[in-house]
């Protein structure tokens, strides 16, 4: 099994701010819970502390194999989503790992 974990810093000079990103962030994503195969688990947190080195939110999905987690990247109910935090983030770092 494939653990995908993401965090991201919002953009501060959007209309929404930071929290409401996150918050829409997490319900898209979790939507896509039973949506697409090899996704085993998906799971959005929202930062409660902020603090100079934080992060706005985590992503933690686990997936089957490397290869459900390429197909969840091109999802075209993934796509959206990424390009929608794309435009909302202002840094993003990632780690994925074998569980």
């Amino acid at each position: 099994m494939i653990r995908h974990i993401v965090m991201w810093k919002f953009r501060r000079d959007l209309e929404q701010n930071p929290l409401d990103v996150a918050r829409e962030m997490k319900e898209r994503l979790e939507s896509l819970r039973g949506k697409i195969d090899g996704l085993n688990s998906i799971e959005v947190g929202i930062n409660c502390r902020e603090s100079k080195s934080s992060y706005d939110a985590v992503l933690i999905a686990d997936f089957a194999s490397w290869e459900a987690l390429d197909s969840y990247k091109t999802s075209p109910l993934h796509v959206p989503i990424s390009e929608y935090c794309k435009s909302c983030r202002e840094a993003r770092v990632d780690v994925d790992y074998e569980i």
